[in-house]
C-alpha cells in the first residue's frame, strides 16, 4: 500500500499536469491555432476537452487537499517513491507540454517536407488507359469523372478544398493535361537531390494531426528564376507539362506567373469524401458526366 501523504502529492501533480492542457487547449482555441496541428473534424472534439479535463484537475485537487485518507485511492499500483523516477514519469507529460507553450505556433513547412520526403506524383493502383479520363478500376472512377470537368476550364484552379483529389486526377492522366493552363497556391519548397536545386508549389495533405501530414507538390520548371526563400507562400500560373524528375514521369508546371501570397489562415489540406460534389459547389456548376 502506498502512504497517503505520497498519493495527496502525486494526485496534485495530475491535478496540475491536467490543468495545464486544459489551459494549453484553451489557448489554441482562443488563438485560432488549432488547426496547425489537428484536422478539422478533429478540432471539433478537442475544443471541448478544457471543460472535463478541467473538472478531473479540481476533483483530484480537492480530494488531495481535502479527502479523508481512508477515501484515497491508490488503486493498487505502486507509485514511484524516488525524486528521480517521479521527475521522469511526470517530466513525460510536463516536457510536451512546456514545449507548446514555449514554441510559436506555425503551420509546417519546408524543413518538414524535406524529413517526410516530399511526393511529386500520386500513388495509384494502375496507370490510367489511354482513353481520355477512362476509369480502369473503381478506385479510378472519381479521379476520371473530376478530370473530365477540369479538362474542360480554361485554366484549371487547384482549389484548396480538394487539392490533393486535383492532383490525384491530374497526375493519373497527366499525358492529357499536357499543355493545359493551371493556378496553383502554396509554400514554395526549395529541395536539392540527384538532378539539382529542385522548387515546388506545395501543401501538407493531414487525415487526422499533423504527425500524419504528408507533403505534396507540383514541380516547377528548373529553369524558372525564382529569388524568393523558401516557405514564401505564393500563387503559380502557368502551363503543365509532364517531365522525368528522378527517374520518374511527373506533372511539371512551366510558370508564367509568380505572385507572393499571404499564408492562408488554414494553411493544410484534407482530403474530400466526394470531390466532384465538392468541386460543383465550388465552382457553382451543375452536375454533369465527365468528358470522355
Amino acid at each position: 500500500m502506498n502512504d497517503p501523504r505520497s498519493i495527496r502529492v502525486h494526485y496534485l501533480l495530475r491535478a496540475v499536469l491536467l490543468l495545464g492542457f486544459a489551459l494549453y487547449i484553451a489557448h489554441l482555441s482562443q488563438q485560432d491555432t488549432l488547426h496547425y496541428y489537428v484536422a478539422p473534424k478533429l478540432a471539433r472534439w478537442i475544443r471541448l476537452c478544457p471543460v472535463p479535463l478541467a473538472l478531473m484537475a479540481a476533483s483530484l485537487g480537492i480530494q488531495a487537499l481535502f479527502g479523508k485518507s481512508s477515501a484515497l485511492c491508490d488503486c493498487e499500483h505502486q507509485l514511484p517513491r524516488s525524486l528521480f523516477r517521479s521527475t521522469a514519469l511526470y517530466g513525460l507529460f510536463l516536457f510536451p507540454l512546456l514545449l507548446g507553450f514555449v514554441l510559436p505556433d506555425r503551420a509546417l513547412g519546408s524543413a518538414a517536407a524535406a524529413r517526410k520526403g516530399i511526393s511529386l506524383t500520386y500513388i495509384a493502383p494502375e496507370e490510367g488507359s489511354g482513353e481520355r479520363f477512362t476509369a480502369s478500376n473503381p478506385y479510378q472512377e472519381e479521379f476520371a469523372g473530376l478530370a473530365g470537368r477540369l479538362y474542360k476550364q480554361p485554366v484549371i484552379t487547384v482549389h484548396p478544398e480538394i487539392f490533393s483529389e486535383t492532383f490525384g486526377a491530374i497526375d493519373l492522366y497527366k499525358e492529357q493535361f499536357e499543355g493545359k493552363q493551371i493556378k496553383v497556391s502554396g509554400f514554395l519548397y526549395k529541395g536539392q537531390g540527384t538532378d539539382g536545386d529542385s522548387f515546388a508549389v506545395s501543401r501538407f495533405l493531414v487525415q487526422c494531426c499533423t504527425a500524419d501530414a504528408t507533403p505534396f507538390g507540383i514541380l516547377l520548371d528548373p529553369q524558372t528564376q525564382i529569388s524568393l526563400p523558401a516557405d514564401t507562400w505564393i500563387e503559380v500560373q502557368g502551363k503543365l507539362h509532364v517531365a522525368q524528375y528522378q527517374g520518374k514521369a511527373v506533372v511539371r508546371i512551366t510558370p508564367e506567373l509568380v505572385t507572393p501570397i499571404l499564408q492562408p489562415d488554414t494553411p493544410y489540406v484534407y482530403s474530400n469524401a466526394d470531390s466532384i460534389a465538392a468541386w460543383e459547389q465550388i465552382s457553382g456548376s451543375p452536375a454533369e458526366a465527365g468528358a470522355k
